[in-house]
């Protein structure tokens, strides 16, 4: 008489519990892949809020959150083209290794010097903009030019402003302007072809802007320092710039206890072709909102940032270029706007633009901000 074979059972039931522990071993591994990737984005200043949980799922694809909010509500899935699920397979492989396989940026980006400036986040796009011509911050000074430039003549130009700008008397001013790289200039407007002089340039169209400001009946604060000149006093390098501006802004908060709403000026390092707009008949140097990331509450900034340009979009189509915001390694990524909410850094123009294009832009953004700064007050 046989034995029944027993062996054949333990085999079997052997093999499903190695199944079950290969999974349970692949699940792990995902899953500390994925609690690392989350630890090691997460910059130790940032407390845990939403920007940090942004930070972590920005490469993930968003059609699974839209399909998640879809089981529970079906409208979400009805608004979109494809209702396919997303694959799992995909998202696991975003999430663990920070790489977008539909965007090649994310596997460029820490091989190629310099392409990380590519990495910013542009959330709203304008008329003609991509990744290929966001703002980009403007090279350093040459060397030559670092320090004492030879004074210029000061004449008189189409479209500059008065040295002695009327002044409002008696307030304390709530708008700051700013000039971070402040010797950004116009190639229309200066001798040469470099485009960093130190007595025509951005700092005039902030005393510009201020005018305007002025006008509405809103009094403002001006710091037309030149900043490069204080960088070379300290030995600070180009890079340093926002750190001296801090510096000042800091000073002035102080100073001046109503201040409360704050525009760093720039001029984007773009050609004419991507700066320059044709409006009712009238040439405009168009505008860039540039919010930086990194920090806690940066999406106040973002959303005054984006109230404006939607506000110059209605009536200058196409004068502004978008809404981007910038962070991560290689950049900035503050800007000073956590000093407050209601900061942003506005780019003027591009090196090809002139002070009449550039004014006529000042004028149509004074004239939306100076509104929105009224409802801002009677809130």
């Amino acid at each position: 008489m046989r034995r029944p074979n027993h062996y054949s059972h333990a085999f079997t039931v052997s093999k499903s519990n190695v199944q079950s522990i290969f999974m349970v071993a692949v699940a792990l591994i995902v899953g500390t892949f994925l609690i690392i990737a989350m630890l090691t984005t997460a910059d130790n200043t940032h407390r845990f809020s939403s920007s940090v949980l942004h930070d972590w799922t920005k490469e993930a694809q968003s059609d699974w959150f839209i399909h998640l909010l879809g089981v529970e509500n079906r409208y979400y899935l009805d608004a979109m083209q494809d209702t396919s699920t997303p694959s799992l397979t995909t998202t696991v492989i975003e999430l663990a290794t920070n790489m977008n396989l539909n965007d090649p940026r994310t596997f460029l980006g820490r091989e190629i010097p310099g392409f990380s400036g590519f990495d910013n986040t542009l959330v709203i796009a304008g008329q003609g903009t991509d990744f290929t011509n966001m703002a980009m911050e403007s090279p350093p000074p040459s060397e030559e030019h670092q320090y004492e430039q030879p004074e210029t003549d000061g004449g008189e130009r189409e479209g500059t402003v008065d040295d002695d700008p009327p002044e409002i008397a008696d307030e304390e001013p709530i708008i700051h302007l700013l000039h971070s790289h402040s010797r950004e200039s116009f190639l229309p407007e200066i001798e040469g072809d470099d485009p960093n002089n130190q007595e025509i340039n951005i700092v005039q169209v902030g005393n510009y802007l201020a005018d305007q400001f002025r006008e509405y009946g809103l009094p403002v604060e001006v710091s037309d320092h030149d900043i490069q000149q204080k960088l070379n006093e300290r030995g600070w390098d180009y890079s340093q710039s926002y750190e001296m501006s801090r510096e000042i802004l800091e000073e002035d908060i102080e100073k001046h206890d109503e201040l409360e709403f704050f525009f760093d000026l720039h001029r984007d390092s773009v050609e004419r072709e991507h700066s320059t707009a044709t409006i009712n008949e009238e040439v405009y140097a168009r505008t860039f909102f540039v919010i930086g990331e990194d920090h806690p509450d940066y999406e106040q900034n973002l959303e005054m940032a984006t109230e404006i340009h939607h506000r110059l979009e209605e009536r200058w189509p196409g004068l502004s270029r978008g809404v981007m915001t910038s962070g991560g390694a290689g950049v900035d990524g503050v800007y000073n706007q956590d000093l407050s909410p209601n900061s942003m850094t506005i780019e003027f123009g591009g090196v090809d633009n002139t002070f009449e294009e550039v004014y006529r832009s000042a004028d149509a953004v004074a004239e939306v901000i100076q509104e929105y700064i009224y409802e801002e007050l009677e809130r």
